[in-house]
């Protein structure tokens, strides 16, 4: 695996055959300060900014994302500085870390001249921006802001960028940064104010985050951001159920209209506040990741989807989509006759599949799991819930007859 710092030492070191009309608006690539140590720190300061579902590659500093048109996308992936004010209890880069890490920072024309340089070389398609919030939130968001202006207008950068709206910023900046990113976000972290006291102590939920994010969509309306806003939350940091984090992100899809949420198991770090409590099993955060499928890509009711938490509002380690078709599905389903929505709501098949399936029945009777398979059905987990031609293969105690 190639490392982020000799990603950016081959992509200095690179002659480019073409780059087209703005050649002349490249910098010096030997005043570059290329620091190993702030890049792989500045890289590292980014494990609770998550920018895709399937996690970040093994290159630190490098993640893989999916843009709004479905492309996958490599991104640099950086803090601006790890310098912070906050005090988030599970952070490292907080202030009341007592295992001080080194402060780094870059300067706007530092930030934008190495994601140039990585960006011609192919090595990435695009930016992750998020930082610490330094000793004035506003004076970073300004550089943010910079570092973005500086790619676009002076190295004529087209690529993506998704940029971090930090906690408390204001209207104005919020507007600039739009006017510049692909997509911005503002960090949820928990899914209440009560929640959010336990986590941090230095932010506002409804006033620094809520409102932040109902200025996004607010501006949205008369102006482009292609991917839209998205968030996140650091998952049981807090003590918080699935349930709680579910019906937040039903406000958050519903309400302030974010494409995507993001979600982060947490997990202890040394010097951190939170260094000894335990950390969260990454199931509890695919669990949640499907839930969250089941609604924005399913169209599942929520008050079906709530029949997969148990009494104190939790999931268990299984398939969330299999406990609601118990719930909900009486009897083995003959895909031959079975409607779009009933298709989707048997576990192993998804909306491609089903769709699959009422083009292919036009013109042939299903007479054979084969032929589910062939049209992208997992067979193993459909199986149970399906009748084919006659056939069934279930398991399921209520159907046994």
């Amino acid at each position: 695996m190639v490392t982020l710092e000799k990603m950016a030492h081959l992509a200095l070191g690179s002659s480019f055959d073409s780059l087209g009309q703005n050649t002349t608006s490249l910098p010096d690539p030997y005043l570059i300060d290329l620091n190993p140590d702030r890049l792989s720190a500045l890289g590292a300061g980014t494990r609770y900014d998550i920018c895709t579902s399937s996690g970040c590659s093994e290159v630190r500093g490098v993640c893989h994302s999916f843009t709004h048109d479905g492309r996958c996308i490599s991104l640099f992936k950086t803090l601006y500085t790890n310098k912070c004010s906050h005090q988030c209890n599970y952070c490292t880069n907080a202030s009341n870390c007592s295992h001080k890490i080194k402060v780094f920072s870059y300067t706007p024309e530092e930030l934008a001249r190495l994601t140039i340089y990585m960006y011609r070389s192919n090595y990435i398609e695009g930016l992750f921006l998020s930082s610490g919030a330094g000793k004035d939130e506003d004076v970073i968001m300004e550089k943010l802001i910079e570092t973005a202006r500086l790619l676009r207008n002076k190295y004529f950068f087209s690529g993506y960028i998704h940029l971090k709206i930090l906690p408390g910023a204001s209207r104005s900046h919020i507007r600039e940064a739009m006017e510049l990113s692909t997509r911005v976000s503002v960090n949820l972290e928990a899914p209440s104010a009560s929640h959010m006291s336990d986590l941090s102590a230095t932010k506002d939920y409804n006033n620094d985050i809520l409102q932040r994010q109902r200025y996004v969509k607010d501006l949205m309306r008369s102006m482009q951001l292609p991917a839209g806003q998205t968030t996140q939350l650091v998952v049981g940091a807090g003590e918080e159920s699935d349930r709680e984090i579910f019906n937040r992100m039903l406000y958050e899809y519903r309400e302030l209209e974010i494409k995507r949420a993001y979600y982060s198991a947490f997990s202890p770090q040394k010097g951190t506040v939170f260094a000894s409590k335990d950390p969260q099993p990454r199931w509890r955060e695919h669990r949640l990741y499907q839930m969250d499928w089941l609604y924005r890509v399913y169209h599942f009711d929520p008050l079906e989807i709530d029949h997969a938490f148990d009494e104190a509002g939790n999931l268990s380690n299984s398939d969330p989509k299999a406990a609601i078709a118990r719930q909900f599905i009486d009897g083995p389903v003959d895909p031959n006759a079975a409607s779009y929505e009933d298709l989707v709501r048997i576990p192993g098949i998804g909306p491609c599949s089903a769709g699959r399936i009422l083009a292919f029945r036009k013109r042939h009777k299903i007479k054979r799991k084969e032929e589910l398979a062939n049209l992208g059905v997992v067979i193993k987990r459909a199986a149970p819930f399906l009748k084919i031609n006659g056939w069934r293969d279930t398991t399921l105690d209520k159907w046994s007859a």
